[in-house]
């Protein structure tokens, strides 16, 4: 069933320039997203073209009609549809160039600081076509030409939402936008073949190299990530497989046991051994609290209140380690 956009009231956003026009019949349930327009050039555009990443954008849209739980759940399944929490628009973070990263609700992991503790639940968030997400990439593809960026979806995990990932980056590949797949790597069964075809890069987060402190972190085992670069490795032998970035964060206290961060190093450089090329960067990404607000506000107990910051010289030393194993690292 769709519905057509009732008229907005007077002062209200609507949807001009998101790529449907106005009066088009959605899918019912659904959220378009309200997204600056840009120019060809970054810079005119207002588009951050240094190393930063802008705020949040959220998802702004306009109110249709309910859907039968039913009808939502068919159209999820066959990913038409998607649970989305927010959009912002980065550079030189979520992969190369200016991104619009997207992140999906829903992920089975609970880590200890996760700073999008609003995305564990996928029923939070809120319905988001394919089509209308890819409307959002088609608007920014002269941006993604003049930095060599892209679309990263993100999370929650993204692979708790598998079908409307594939859906999505089948669309973006098809503009000839670079794909990229922040996951990790938890429920890496789950992306099929033909989904990491349309995959350029994979940022894969390695959270512990030791199987103990790994569910100490996130609750959860640590081998189906371990299994995940493995098949991305192996599977670059006989055809296409994503460039792989490790991303792995650096928590006093919790992860940054020298024995530990050597596991991860290890295994990252047992990546390259499978086939050589297949981790290009290691990211080595410094504890922060700026997730701290959001458990409080949903009345979650943050375990880490009182850890800082990793030191400088504690940052380097766990760099030093990855590139002990001729790991390109940042």
């Amino acid at each position: 069933m769709t519905v057509t956009l009732p008229v907005p009231a007077p002062g209200a956003r609507t949807g001009r320039g998101c790529g449907v026009p106005e009066g088009a019949a959605v899918p019912d349930d659904a959220t378009r997203l309200e997204v600056p327009d840009v120019a060809a050039d970054p810079a005119a555009s207002g588009v951050p073209v240094g190393h930063a990443r802008r705020a949040g954008a959220g998802l702004d849209g306009l109110a249709v009609a309910d859907v039968d739980r039913a009808d939502k759940l068919a159209a999820m399944r066959a990913g038409e549809l998607g649970s989305v929490h927010s959009w912002e628009l980065v550079t030189a973070v979520d992969g190369p160039g200016t991104r619009l990263t997207v992140f999906l609700n829903g992920c089975p992991l609970r880590c200890l600081y996760c700073h999008n503790p609003d995305t564990f639940a996928m029923k939070d968030g809120r319905p988001v076509t394919a089509d209308e997400l890819l409307a959002r990439v088609r608007r920014y593809l002269p941006v993604f030409r003049a930095t060599k960026g892209g679309l990263t979806l993100s999370g929650g995990e993204v692979l708790m939402q598998p079908a409307f990932a594939a859906r999505v980056l089948r669309g973006a590949k098809a503009m000839g936008v670079h794909t990229a797949l922040d996951t990790s790597g938890f429920l890496g069964a789950h992306a099929t073949d033909a989904m990491l075809d349309d995959t350029d890069l994979v940022l894969l987060d390695v959270k512990s190299g030791d199987p103990d402190t790994y569910r100490r972190v996130t609750s959860r085992d640590l081998e189906p990530t371990l299994r995940f670069g493995r098949r991305i490795a192996e599977r670059g032998l006989d055809g296409h497989a994503p460039e792989v970035w490790v991303r792995f964060v650096l928590v006093p206290g919790l992860t940054d046991d020298a024995e530990n961060v050597e596991k991860v190093a290890r295994y990252a450089a047992s990546l390259d051994a499978i086939r050589p090329g297949t981790v290009t960067r290691v990211e080595v990404l410094p504890f922060h609290q700026m997730g701290r607000d959001k458990w409080d506000a949903l009345g979650r107990t943050y375990e880490l209140d009182d850890t800082t910051a990793p030191s400088a010289e504690l940052t380097e030393r766990v760099r030093d380690q990855f590139r002990a194993h001729g790991l390109t690292t940042y």
